[in-house]
């Protein structure tokens, strides 16, 4: 039986330093950082991600806005958005939920935020720094998973890791961050030949399809770390990608969905906020 990486835990110490900067700010007779979060639709996932920064921004005392727009809404129309919150003073980060709806462009809409504003990493110039190993905002959920795994214990340098999933938010910056920590990489999808055996020679094995409850103990490697990215919504409640219960009888470290990465992430989320902030008080 292997262990539950607690997420929740994990973010305990960043968020009380979080909260401790929102309070000297108050003190301070300044504003707090604010964050905008935009989203299109009614995708669960996002719903349930977003719900979880609005509420963890009110407790950290950071000032949260939400957007919510029709499925409806033009890829103009939201561009004109996020170019007013680029311009507003009082916004220190800007989050566009993905997926967006097939008819509006997300590199097109994503590229339009202000980049000392994109605090999930989300823009070309953001993006292009990160690769070139450059300071830049890092992709929060990614960033999420490389810190659960440096949690356990288990040395990352020279390591195995299969990131089962490609998409330029979670799968290849979840890679890139490891392969910056000396890690052999493989990036699976749904084209990759005999995935289970692929997944089952991981010593780390990072799991961010989007496809609820679809890798099982098949897939897992005898005492290899498991993290699962994925949050879809089922029958109304928030399920990962791995079935848990059976990979925790073979893995030695297993993140439960929720209470794993996605708490990570959104405090991540806040802490890059916070820089933000110090960037952009004018």
């Amino acid at each position: 039986m292997g262990n539950i990486i607690n997420g929740k835990e994990i973010a305990k110490c960043l968020k009380n330093d979080i909260r401790k900067f929102a309070e000297d700010k108050k003190n301070q007779g300044s504003r707090v950082p604010c964050l905008a979060t935009i989203t299109v639709g009614q995708d669960g996932g996002s719903i349930y991600y977003v719900n979880s920064q609005i509420k963890l921004c009110k407790d950290l005392g950071l000032e949260p806005k939400h957007f919510s727009l029709d499925e409806s809404i033009t890829e103009e129309e939201l561009i004109n958005l996020i170019e007013k919150l680029n311009n507003d003073k009082s916004i220190d980060g800007i989050m566009l939920q993905l997926p967006l709806p097939k008819h509006i462009h997300e590199k097109e809409v994503s590229s339009k935020i202000n980049h000392k504003k994109d605090i999930d990493g989300l823009t070309d110039i953001n993006l292009g720094r990160f690769y070139k190993g450059e300071k830049a905002f890092v992709p929060c959920t990614a960033n999420s998973a490389l810190e659960l795994i440096k949690n356990t214990g288990v040395k990352i340098q020279g390591k195995r890791v299969v990131v089962l999933g490609r998409s330029n938010i979670v799968g290849k910056p979840s890679a890139q961050l490891l392969l910056n920590e000396n890690a052999t990489v493989t990036i699976c999808h749904s084209k990759t030949e005999n995935l289970k055996e692929v997944c089952k020679e991981a010593d780390i094995l990072v799991v961010a399809i989007g496809r609820p409850q679809s890798v099982g103990k098949d897939y897992i490697k005898e005492g290899a770390v498991v993290i699962d990215v994925g949050t879809s919504s089922v029958n109304g409640k928030i399920t990962g990608d791995v079935i848990f219960d059976e990979v925790l009888e073979i893995a030695s470290f297993v993140s439960p969905v929720p209470g794993g990465v996605g708490s990570m992430t959104t405090t991540l989320l806040m802490n890059n906020l916070c820089e933000a902030f110090k960037e952009n008080v004018y």
